[in-house]
């Protein structure tokens, strides 16, 4: 295998492969199975050129292989009266965990005391950083 392993936007021709991959995170929670029309549902929620209602990205191996699959839409903040990215599924296959395919990071502000323990007490480690915002005009 050459490379090394990536994260990618999902394209039309790894639907087949995110509705597999759905059919083992569904089995991993012991939930019902997804639709059998699985993939087709996530075409139309993927690449609807006009409106699409569902982002996927997958985690790819060097040999092409798609071994796990993020998906995010978009919700609204009633707080901030505005669409953010929910993130509704992460799944990796049994045999690809932590292996550094992915990473989930996440903020909380320091004051929060009750999180920062929480976070700490599940091995979290912590990144000091400043958060900007910037409202983008147009």
């Amino acid at each position: 295998m050459k490379g090394a392993p990536r994260v990618r936007h999902a394209r039309l021709a790894d639907l087949t492969r995110v509705a597999e991959l759905a059919a083992e995170h569904a089995s991993y929670e012991e939930a019902a199975p997804p639709a059998p029309d699985l993939a087709e549902r996530l075409g139309v929620l993927l690449f609807d050129t006009a409106n699409p209602r569902l982002r996927c990205l997958v985690a790819e191996l060097p040999d092409s292989e798609v071994v796990g699959y993020a998906t995010c839409a978009p919700e609204l903040s009633t707080w901030d009266g505005r669409e953010y990215l929910h993130m509704d599924c992460l799944f990796l296959r049994s045999g690809n965990r932590g292996l550094g395919l992915t990473e989930v990071q996440w903020q909380t502000p320091a004051w929060n005391e009750g999180a920062v323990r929480f976070y700490d007490r599940i091995g979290a480690g912590v990144k000091e950083k400043l958060r900007y915002t910037l409202p983008v005009q147009g």
